[in-house]
Parts: C-alpha cells; sequence; structure tokens
C-alpha cells in the first residue's frame, strides 16, 4: 500500500470515528458546487462566447445540480443574472442570485435553489487584489446560517506570489477569527496553492487555542500536490493546449477546493458528509491530460467534452446535511446498534434494540462511493432487529461507512473488511 493511500485510509478513519454516533435529519444532504467558469463572459467576443459555452455550461450543471453554486472569474454586472437565465433557469425558475458585487478584477457569483434558502448578503473582504466575498445565507428548513467565502487567490509559482497568497488569507482569517466558536462556514474558490507547505495553506488550515476561525480541508494530503498520487485531486487544467485564454498542461494541479469550519467536522448542527468533496469529472486516469482524452470513467463523452470547452477548471462539489434529529438521543442510538462482525470479510449483521425501525442502508467506500444499498424497505419492530447485510459483490479490504436509515435519524457506523 503507497503512502497516498495509507494517508487517506487514515483521514477516512479519523473522520468515520467522529461520525460513529451521529445523528441527522433524514433530508436529502445538501451540494454546495464551486466553479471558475474562465474569464465569464468573454466581452471581446461575447456574442460567440456565450452561444458556444452556454450549452456546454448547460451540459454539466444539468448532471451536478448544485443546490448552492458559487461561481469565480466573473467578468462584469451581466455575468450573473446570464448565467443565471441561459444556464441554471434554462429550463424552469428554481434558483436565485445573491448580490453581485463588481470589484477591480475579476469577482465571485454565487446562485441557490430558492426552495431551500434564502439569500441575506454579500459583504466584500478588501485584499490587494481581488476581493474575498463573505455570502450569508439561510438554510429554509432548519433556520440555519451558512457563511460562504469565495475566494481567487493570487496565481502563479515564486515566492512573491505565495506570500500574496498568504497575505490575502490574513485577511481571510481576521474576518472569521472574530466568529463565534460553533459558527457554520465554508470556504470555497481557486486558491493557486501547489501544497500543503505553502503559507498561505498553512495560514487556512492553522488552529489556534483563543479562537476558532480555522479550515479543516477534507482531502488529507501532503506534500507536492502536482504528482501523479494525487491525480484523483486535481482541477485544473482540463486541457492538455491553452483553449480560450485558458491554462493548458492537463489535470495536474489542485487549485480549487472546498474546506469547512471545525463547527462543522463536529456532530450536531451542519455536518460534512465524508467522502462528498470531490472535483467532478475527474476519473483519476488524465493526470496532464485533457479531461476528455480517450475514456473518462466518471462522466460521459458528451460532458467531458463539456468539461473540456466550457472552463479550464473542474468544478468541485460537497455535500453538507443540516440539523440534528429531535427527540432522539445520539448516546441512545450509539448504545443500541452494532454491527458484527467488526471487522468482517464482507458480510456483517446489524442488530437494532428499541422502538426506532431500520428503513434501509447504504454502504459507501473510502471515496465515498455507494458501492451497496438496500433502500425503500421496512423492516418490521422486534425487542432485537437483526439484518443481515450480504453485499451483491466482494468487497476490497478497506473502511467503509454504513450508512443506516432508523426512522427519521440517519447514522454513520465505521465497517473494516480485512
Amino acid at each position: 500500500m503507497g503512502r497516498t493511500e495509507v494517508c487517506r485510509i487514515k483521514w477516512i478513519a479519523a473522520t468515520l470515528v467522529i461520525l460513529l454516533s451521529t445523528t441527522m435529519s433524514a433530508s436529502a444532504a445538501v451540494k454546495i458546487a464551486y466553479w471558475n467558469l474562465l474569464n465569464w463572459p468573454n466581452a471581446s467576443d461575447l456574442v460567440n462566447d456565450t452561444t458556444t459555452r452556454c450549452p456546454l455550461f448547460r451540459s454539466v450543471m444539468n448532471i451536478v445540480q448544485p443546490d448552492i453554486l458559487v461561481t469565480g472569474e466573473n467578468q462584469s454586472t451581466q455575468s450573473v443574472p446570464y448565467f443565471l437565465q441561459q444556464v441554471l433557469n434554462a429550463n424552469g425558475t428554481y434558483y436565485r442570485q445573491g448580490v453581485y458585487i463588481q470589484g477591480i478584477d475579476s469577482n465571485n457569483g454565487i446562485f441557490f435553489l430558492d426552495s431551500l434558502f434564502s439569500f441575506v448578503s454579500n459583504v466584500p473582504i478588501e485584499t490587494t487584489l481581488r476581493d474575498i466575498s463573505q455570502f450569508t445565507l439561510i438554510h429554509k428548513p432548519t433556520g440555519d446560517t451558512l457563511r460562504i467565502y469565495a475566494v481567487h487567490l493570487k496565481a502563479a509559482t515564486g515566492s512573491s506570489n505565495e506570500a500574496q497568497r498568504a497575505s490575502e488569507v490574513d485577511s481571510l482569517r481576521k474576518v472569521t477569527n472574530a466568529l463565534p466558536d460553533g459558527t457554520d462556514f465554508i470556504v470555497c474558490g481557486d486558491f493557486n496553492i501547489y501544497g500543503d507547505y505553502e503559507s498561505a495553506y498553512q495560514k487556512l488550515v492553522v488552529n489556534n487555542t483563543w479562537n476558532d476561525g480555522h479550515f479543516v480541508d477534507p482531502i488529507s494530503i501532503t506534500g507536492v500536490w502536482n504528482n501523479p498520487s494525487y491525480s484523483f485531486y486535481h482541477t485544473q487544467s482540463t486541457r492538455a493546449t491553452s483553449v480560450g485564454g485558458g491554462a493548458g498542461g492537463g489535470l495536474d494541479d489542485r487549485f480549487d477546493m472546498i474546506l469547512h469550519s471545525s463547527a462543522i467536522a463536529q456532530p450536531g448542527g451542519m455536518l460534512y458528509v465524508p467522502g462528498s468533496c470531490q472535483p467532478f469529472g475527474n476519473d483519476g486516469n488524465h493526470f496532464s491530460r485533457s479531461i476528455n482524452f480517450g475514456t473518462n470513467t466518471a462522466v460521459s463523452a458528451a460532458v467531458a467534452n463539456a468539461l473540456y470547452g466550457a472552463s479550464d477548471h473542474l468544478p468541485i462539489v460537497s455535500e453538507f446535511e443540516f440539523g440534528t434529529t429531535p427527540g432522539i438521543s445520539e448516546n441512545y442510538l450509539e448504545q443500541s446498534l452494532t454491527l458484527y462482525p467488526n471487522p468482517t470479510d464482507g458480510r456483517f449483521t446489524v442488530r437494532l434494540e428499541g422502538r426506532e425501525r431500520i428503513l434501509g442502508w447504504k454502504l459507501l467506500n473510502s471515496n465515498g462511493t455507494e458501492v451497496d444499498a438496500a433502500e425503500g424497505k421496512t423492516w418490521a419492530y422486534s425487542a432485537a432487529q437483526l439484518l443481515e447485510v450480504v453485499p451483491t459483490a466482494p468487497l476490497s479490504a478497506g473502511i467503509y461507512a454504513v450508512l443506516l436509515r432508523i426512522d427519521n435519524a440517519q447514522i454513520y457506523k465505521r465497517l473494516l473488511v480485512y
């Protein structure tokens, strides 16, 4: 087993331990995506640019279907309403846009499903280059407040550019450090960071004892990110050669990220869904290649072509659960629900003692990919419910998450397969 795999499994193990006895609402996870749209729209060739790229954007968004979408490299006040009308709401009025602020450089936009969120504000955080946007929204079903920080840090290698990125993060941390402990917030964007050694990255994740303003990176990879061992996490470039002003070189950099506050990493309230943070369309087989080179096992050929033509960045996507389940004790569920044998060779039994019913289950691998499930079936109540699970296909050795739906709750249990 390589070092990368060991690091990834250690992170999955730590995450699943945190989630071991966590209950959450039974509502579907909220999907948040960020996409650098690449100089959108191109004012020097507006008619051709919008005619060509809008269908490509639509092809991608029809698959991603985000509940919240944050965009970067918006070039004008018309960029956000045009994307809303011609892409997200091309087939119906589902999304709204947040307030757009035109700064001195490229800017950030935000869109959200009107059925799930209401918009509160967009407050710019000034840096020496581009403003960082503080978007505040309310999750309608729970009333939870979410702050989303959208960044586009200084590009390029070199010590001066690294120092400027670090300075921009300082501006962000001054704001998040002042938030009350337990605040739900995320930061997303094009960070232009080349590895965890950069000062900007260290400043994002450093956990100071006197404040709760740091960010948690759900993808735990170390060192220089521009290497084939991390090919699954790369977001730029979708093209081997430069197209339409975008970068070339193929997929070899992890520039686009979604990080979250420590409150979101803890049980209760808003919770990150483990394994859900990933670049859309990256199958891990296109290091230094165009996203549509040969076969892409993550998306169809049509979507791979759309990703290639729309932007030089892939969208980055994460999922989050909102709200806790009232009336059900976390300790009660932890004590009454067991998996055995654990570790196992693949087969296992779920035992539940008490009044709740098992409504369904999903088995997720260490990448967060569903590998088996039984949904929509209700196991009858008994003093001790025993659910025998026999996976439909042999399981590879590793760490899995068993997501169990129990009446109005969900709970994750860690499963080790040897």
